[in-house]
């Protein structure tokens, strides 16, 4: 029974987020129905686009050397927070926007290993002249 508190919480989650809608509702009408369908919109919309990044963010991170773990746990934070959107109610949807402003794994990266770090290379137009004017 040490985790009781938990398998209540989860149980009276659905329970809160109804009580939360109902509130809502009465304080600002029927605008909770647009929040709730767009919330949810956004919710498919994330966990859509992360379902195809995740791979990418995995491979760059090991061709960067860093830790592939920590862009497992973003992309997992992602797909969570997506959920979370999709669920309906108030208190899901802030425990998302949450997840989502926590700081991720890009900040500290290294920089991309296939595109060279070379700061003396000048850039520009040049037009090649024949060699009997440069005579």
């Amino acid at each position: 029974m040490r985790f009781g508190w938990i398998v209540l919480l989860l149980l009276s989650f659905p329970v809160l987020e109804a009580i939360g809608i109902f509130w809502v509702a009465h304080a600002i009408g029927s605008w909770v129905v647009l929040w709730l369908l767009l919330s949810a919109f956004a919710g498919i919309l994330l966990i859509r686009v992360e379902r195809v990044a995740w791979r990418a963010r995995l491979l760059f991170s090991l061709q960067s050397g860093a830790n592939p773990l920590a862009s497992l746990f973003a992309s997992s934070r992602i797909l969570l927070a997506g959920g979370l959107l999709v669920f309906p109610g108030f208190i899901s949807d802030v425990i998302a926007l949450v997840l989502l402003l926590i700081p991720g794994t890009w900040a500290g990266r290294k920089s991309d290993p296939l595109r060279p770090a070379n700061d003396d290379v000048l850039e520009g137009e040049f037009k090649r002249e024949p060699d009997d004017l440069l005579r």
